[in-house]
């Protein structure tokens, strides 16, 4: 059933989003500056990679090109790399991990595979086709120092300057979190692990 609306509610109503609009509009008018975003996803909740793929998506849909590397995932085929793989050359996709830490077990591994993951990151930011560039998980392989923190941090402020990055992962250092323009820490309220629901496709992968 519908809510019914009076004639002075409309009204009181037109008023207040009148006045909203012309805030909203001023704001907007006072942000001149176009620049390339250093973009941190971290927190314990779910969904920092998929917020990630969500913006490489927008950017496709401009007809930009994407670059993105996954530090910690293995090799195993995902939804999203899947999806990614229709866009062709649009996409440039390394996935340069070999598992998570729990399943390798081996820090000298894990340390070479994050840094080959790192030196195929350098060479994507010379690339000037792209537009966006994905450092999925690349917060965990900086938690556990696999990769040295001032180095990325340096690199990441000297690339191109209209060149957008995404960090993904838990824990991000804060070396990283300072210098990034856009930080956004997803909390955990609820996850269906904790009822015992495995990993579906579709939803984790």
């Amino acid at each position: 059933m519908t809510r019914e609306i009076d004639e002075k509610q409309a009204e009181r109503h037109k008023f207040k989003m009148e006045k909203r609009k012309a805030l909203q509009d001023a704001k907007i008018a006072e942000k001149t500056v176009e620049k390339g975003l250093l973009i941190v996803n971290t927190g314990p909740g779910k969904g920092k990679s998929t917020a990630a793929f969500g913006l490489a998506l927008r950017t496709l849909g401009h007809g930009k090109r994407v670059g993105i590397v996954q530090f910690i995932k293995g090799t195993w085929q995902t939804g999203e790399r899947a999806a990614f793989e229709t866009f062709g050359d649009q996409v440039v996709w390394h996935t340069m991990g070999e598992g998570f830490t729990w399943d390798t077990q081996d820090l000298a591994r894990d340390v070479a595979a994050a840094g080959r993951a790192w030196d195929t990151v350098k060479q994507m930011l010379g690339d000037e086709t792209l537009s966006l560039i994905v450092l999925d998980e690349i917060n965990i392989a900086l938690r556990y120092k696999y990769l040295d923190i001032a180095d990325v941090v340096e690199t990441l402020k000297n690339r191109r300057a209209d060149l957008h990055v995404i960090a993904t992962g838990r824990s991000a250092k804060p070396e990283l979190m300072e210098a990034a323009d856009v930080v956004t820490e997803m909390g955990e309220v609820k996850h269906h692990f904790a009822a015992g629901v495995k990993a579906q496709a579709g939803i984790e992968f």
